[in-house]
């Protein structure tokens, strides 16, 4: 009985995110699944323009390390752990996922991604749930920017190369 009634919130997740182009977008996301896409968009109605940056959005979460720095001395401690306890749970699960996919393709020979590659890369320098966190915080940005944009993920890293790339004029 347990196992019907989840699968009918999830069917009702699935058609609630069909309608919403937030969670579409969301959803072009490595690491962001149905929970995660709907339970953002619930919690920020598909829009980030109230928030500052990408790092104030990350913060929000709770996933920004605090500062301890003075003068020219920057120290970085623990993430401080403030704000939506869920949404920052699934961010990280999220993260655990894409990290532990990507650390068995490279194990494989497989090609990845850029994002991957570079969490396989903080994995080697660093430890395991370091790495998760770092991962997570820079989900929650590519979120941001994907909710700011309101564009896929592909499309958006698509557009940002086509902007950075320096063609030659004809003449």
């Amino acid at each position: 009985m347990l196992e019907a009634r989840i699968s009918d919130l999830e069917k009702q997740l699935g058609e609630l995110a069909r309608e919403s182009a937030a969670c579409k977008d969301l959803l072009s996301i490595p690491g962001v699944g149905l929970l995660t896409a709907t339970a953002m968009v619930a919690a920020t109605s598909g829009e980030v323009s109230h928030f500052k940056d990408a790092r104030r959005f990350a913060a929000w979460f709770g996933l920004t390390p605090k500062e301890h720095s003075s003068g020219q001395t920057r120290r970085m401690g623990r993430i401080s752990k403030r704000g939506d306890r869920y949404l920052r749970m699934l961010l990280t699960h999220g993260a655990r996922s894409v990290l532990n996919a990507a650390r068995r393709a490279t194990r494989l020979q497989r090609p990845i991604d850029f994002l991957r590659r570079w969490a396989v890369q903080l994995h080697l320098r660093s430890n395991h749930n370091k790495a998760v966190r770092a991962l997570a915080n820079k989900l929650a940005r590519i979120c941001y920017a994907v909710l700011r944009d309101h564009e896929p993920y592909a499309a958006a890293r698509l557009n940002h190369k086509l902007s950075q790339a320096s063609f030659p004029m004809p003449a």
